[in-house]
């Protein structure tokens, strides 16, 4: 367990007068004073960039409504079709919503949540002593995402490079469907990650997934030599928010996306930033939404490289 799980920097210190609180309750504060921060600072979306592969979109109407116009066969609105794949037409993004993988779990930790991916219980300690600690939008759709769509992705005896791992969750998620997994993150991330997927895939007949520390842009040559390390798939999700580390992320994915490499990024858009760095994505790479979670406000794109 991460020491000192109360600490927090710059705006979700504690105000002065929570000191009646108990350890549990400024927890439960502080972690959505975090999410209050990102509610106040987000910008209006701008116009989705051009660049990126996009077609109709499903319709905002209601589910029968939806039904009647297209057909039921054509319609992605309904929940029933929440863990269905993107294969019925893949030129068009699924809109999807964020089924309740979550458990409520009678717990001593106060800091744990329980998920329930691929048939697996999995339980995630969270910190609030850095973003990456905590599980947000884009990792419960990424999950969910590719337990429901194993014959379009199929991760089996693939290799699998999470960058921005955090809790873990997609890597332990990715763990399960037969992939080796390294999950990378900054350094004082790694211990809570290690912890998650340790104990999480520590009884399974999987391949044992590596954890690893991942600066973005720093060292890459010199920790992951392309020589010796391809990946069939890249995964991310929310790697991109209101941070200055947009660039190496950037470089970043360009140094490992090669060519029969597929990068599967889900994030939750924010600010204006998070759709200028979609655009430049869209500049460098062949990119296609693959699915939709308007109610959180997470895409999903199918990132490759270009042919020349």
């Amino acid at each position: 367990m991460l020491q000192n799980p109360n600490y927090i920097k710059g705006p979700f210190l504690e105000r002065e007068d929570t000191g009646h609180l108990n350890v549990s309750d400024k927890l439960v504060l502080k972690k959505s004073n975090v999410i209050s921060f990102f509610a106040m600072i987000s910008a209006q979306q701008p116009p989705f960039p051009s660049e990126i592969q996009r077609v109709m979109d499903c319709p905002t109407e209601e589910e029968e409504t939806c039904k009647e116009q297209y057909g039921s066969e054509n319609c992605t609105c309904s929940s029933n079709n929440a863990s269905s794949t993107a294969e019925s037409d893949s030129d068009s993004p699924v809109i999807l919503k964020l089924l309740e993988s979550w458990a409520p779990r009678v717990s001593h930790y106060f800091d744990k949540e329980h998920y329930t991916y691929v048939g697996h219980q999995i339980v995630i300690q969270e910190s609030i002593e850095h973003f990456g600690a905590v599980v947000w939008p884009g990792a419960l759709a990424l999950s969910q995402y590719l337990e429901s769509n194993q014959e379009q992705f199929n991760l089996k005896d693939k290799k699998v490079l999470e960058i921005g791992a955090g809790t873990g969750l997609v890597s332990i998620v990715a763990c399960i469907l037969g992939a080796y997994v390294t999950a990378t993150d900054l350094p004082e991330v790694l211990e809570n990650l290690s912890y998650n997927i340790s104990k999480n895939t520590q009884n399974m007949s999987t391949h044992k997934p590596e954890v690893r520390k991942l600066v973005w842009g720093e060292g890459l040559n010199e920790d992951f030599p392309l020589s010796t390390y391809h990946y069939d798939f890249i995964l991310a999700s929310d790697v991109v928010y209101h941070h200055a580390a947009l660039e190496p992320l950037l470089a970043t994915m360009v140094y490992f996306c090669k060519p029969g490499t597929v990068l599967l990024w889900a994030n939750k858009f924010r600010f204006t930033a998070d759709y200028e760095f979609l655009e430049k994505l869209g500049n460098t790479f062949n990119t296609m939404i693959l699915a939709e979670f308007p109610e959180s406000d997470v895409k999903l794109l199918k990132v490759t490289v270009r042919e020349n």
